[in-house]
């Protein structure tokens, strides 16, 4: 059991699998008490079991490390709360709030239905949403904590999961948001975007040239709650591990601007648009336009 998180209560959602398990096992052997959240879903969010956190807590246990389950789904404020309660009663505080837990329903936005919409984002966006205002409200009268919510590289955009993409996006405004109202009490609040081996990742159409694992992203997490990471002063950022590489997102900031002589209208808009204010390329238009090709051509596309 190492000590960079001794002391500390960690709530983790999703930690039934994949980088969520990763997480609570590695917070645990660096002897944080742990939530285990896990609704114990299917990818595609069905098929509900129990059992999937509670073999978690029983791998942390058998460690020598403490752990609790909590089954209920994240994605109603009644869960959210729940994993929040149960870290106050199991031990008495709260340390960290790391937003895991997600699905993937997929289809092309001109055939997506509600259906394939409002779970996925219901599970990314309002279930990290859940767990940040019960936590934030228990770290704010502690004056300490820190918020981990959990985007993708798809926050950019995707060909074919517009609604992932979208709860990805909404998943790194609300961090940014918390960052900014949480920081006088004290709390940070911080973004992953992993790139590694889950049965989410299993299904990329693509071969992905940085790929790494689990317990990578679950390093980069243990520090991002820790009281070094506080004494450095990291809160709003947006992080991508994948394998060997550890990269900080830029924060959204205007390119180029002009300035109208009066009012702006649609023709005048037309002549100096191009020139003055012009585009911000898009490097994943880009590449779906390579992959594009390639699959013309039958070849496997690559994704760097």
């Amino acid at each position: 059991m190492g000590n960079f998180l001794a002391g500390k209560v960690v709530a983790v959602t999703g930690a039934g699998r994949g980088i969520g398990r990763a997480v609570a096992l590695a917070a645990a052997a660096e002897g944080a008490r742990v939530v285990v959240n896990d609704h114990g879903v299917a990818v595609d969010g069905a098929a509900p079991s129990s059992e999937v956190a509670e073999a978690v807590v029983k791998e942390i246990a058998a460690a020598g490390g403490e752990a609790v389950a909590v089954a209920d789904d994240i994605s109603t404020m009644t869960g959210g709360q729940r994993v929040v309660d149960t870290a106050l009663a199991s031990y008495g505080r709260l340390d960290g709030g790391v937003c895991v837990a997600g699905i993937l329903r997929e289809r092309m936005l001109f055939n997506m239905t509600e259906e394939e919409w409002d779970p996925v984002v219901a599970t990314h966006l309002k279930g990290t949403f859940t767990v940040f205002r019960a936590a934030s409200a228990v770290m704010r009268a502690q004056r300490s904590g820190t918020l981990i919510g959990f985007t993708s590289g798809n926050h950019q955009g995707s060909v074919s999961q517009a609604n992932y993409s979208a709860a990805k996006g909404g998943v790194i405004s609300l961090v940014r948001s918390a960052a900014l109202g949480l920081h006088k009490y004290g709390v940070t609040a911080n973004a992953v975007a992993p790139v590694a081996r889950t049965r989410m990742s299993a299904n990329v159409p693509v071969e992905l040239a940085e790929m790494g694992e689990p317990e990578d992203v679950a390093a980069l997490v243990t520090y991002l709650l820790s009281d070094r990471a506080r004494e450095q002063g990291v809160t709003g950022q947006v992080y991508t591990i994948a394998g060997a590489k550890l990269a900080v997102w830029a924060q959204p900031r205007e390119l180029r601007a002009a300035y109208a002589d009066g009012s702006w209208s649609a023709e005048r808009i037309a002549e100096v648009l191009p020139g003055s204010v012009g585009v911000d390329p898009m490097p994943l238009l880009e590449r779906v336009k390579e992959m594009e090709r390639a699959a013309r051509e039958g070849a496997r596309p690559n994704a760097s």
